[in-house]
């Protein structure tokens, strides 16, 4: 599959059709996910409600953590084989990647 994607043509043909599935898929689970997690979720017996910050900045912290890794790879990949759509991907991650460690 992968090398099947690695033509860009092929790849713009598949992400045409995958990207609106992703997006309903993300919505209907961040509309899902939001009220279980601030306001179905119990608060610590401790830290009371200021618990379900967690809820937000552990998350974050991993995405942003696991996209640079993502650019790594791919700029290796870009540097290594000279493959277009790799420096494309790192590229497009950046700003999703600063996103999420400025979250």
């Amino acid at each position: 599959m992968l090398s099947y994607l690695a033509n860009p043509a092929r790849f713009m043909s598949f992400s045409a059709w995958a990207a609106p599935v992703c997006l309903v898929l993300a919505l209907v689970l961040f509309a899902i996910g939001l009220p279980w997690s601030l306001f179905f979720s119990p608060a610590d017996y401790q830290q009371g409600e200021t618990v379900r910050i967690m809820y937000l900045h552990v998350p974050a912290a991993w995405w942003a953590l696991g996209i640079y890794v993502f650019m790594a790879g791919a700029s290796f990949v870009a540097l290594v084989w000279r493959h277009v759509l790799a420096d494309v991907a790192a590229r497009s991650a950046a700003p999703v990647g600063a996103t999420f460690a400025a979250i």
